[in-house]
């Protein structure tokens, strides 16, 4: 049975943005990725809020927070919009757990305040680099088609929510997800609303290499674990061997799954997390652990 938690409600840039925040101790925030929700972490909020405080948003658009037109969803804004949400929630210091989409984003915010970050974990995600081609051609695509008024019916159009229920089907065949779970997620492109905004999300995203962000993972000088499923054909398992290599304190955890791997390994993961959040923060800069398990 999987727990519902309580959704509280806070302003961030002006717009109603909804989290969980459960338990009590050192916070720990944890961001999901695109098509997805808090309900992402759903497996590892209740163990994880045994030791700390967990926070886990709806990031702005997506789940129950607000899809607000006048919201830029540029990367650098939304880099930014981390901050805003810390400052709103009152959050200093964080662990900072996140996964694709958020994990593309909170890569960026470590680099950009390394001081509001106590410890950083990544899961599958573009990370420093970009999509495998077939991934970053259709990616790309929506990108391109949202900017374009001539295109931009490809993704408000009616049949958009279906298109994605089809594309994302081979996730519940794996079990990451049931049919429910899936619903849950893409149920927004029901709406004209949600579908304007989804091609108001994608008018502001960006495909291409940002390479500043290789050039800073040598910076990181926080306890940082990268955490992947090794059977992921849009993010595949060398680009974690790549954050492993340049992040100095890094380990890499190795699991045999696929893209939404929290939901696919929720064990395997909440385990690898419990570990991450028991190394010490002492001495940021160090060598570091480079084991990796392999379940």
């Amino acid at each position: 049975m999987t727990t519902t938690y309580e959704l509280n409600e806070v302003g961030v840039d002006g717009a109603r943005l909804a989290y969980v925040d459960v338990g009590e101790g050192d916070p720990l925030v944890l961001l999901h990725g695109w098509p997805e929700s808090h309900a992402a972490w759903r497996h590892q909020i209740g163990p994880l809020s045994q030791s700390r405080r967990v926070i886990a948003p709806d990031w702005q658009g997506w789940g129950a927070s607000a899809r607000d037109l006048r919201l830029s969803c540029d990367y650098n804004t939304e880099v930014d919009r981390i901050v805003r949400l810390f400052d709103a929630l009152g959050l200093d210091r964080v662990d900072l757990a996140c996964h694709d989409y958020g994990g593309f984003l909170g890569l960026g915010f470590v680099q950009r305040y390394p001081d509001r970050v106590q410890r950083f974990a990544i899961l599958n995600s573009r990370a420093h680099r970009t999509f495998t081609t077939p991934y970053y051609q259709l990616f790309g695509l929506f990108s391109a088609a949202a900017r374009r008024p001539l295109l931009r019916p490809l993704l408000t159009a009616r049949t958009i929510g279906l298109v994605h229920r089809l594309g994302l089907a081979q996730f519940v065949r794996n079990g990451s997800f049931d049919t429910q779970r899936l619903a849950d997620y893409l149920d927004f492109l029901n709406t004209r609303e949600g579908r304007r905004w989804y091609a108001h999300f994608w008018a502001g995203y960006s495909v291409r290499l940002r390479p500043e962000l290789a050039a800073g993972l040598g910076a990181i000088d926080c306890p940082t674990s990268v955490i992947w499923g090794d059977k992921d054909p849009a993010i595949p398992f060398r680009y974690a061997e790549d954050l492993a290599a340049h992040i100095p304190n890094a380990s890499l955890v190795r699991i045999d799954g696929g893209h939404f791997i929290m939901e696919q390994r929720p064990t395997e993961v909440t385990e690898a997390l419990q570990a991450w959040l028991r190394r010490p923060i002492e001495g940021h800069g160090g060598a570091g652990e480079r084991a990796t398990p392999v379940t």
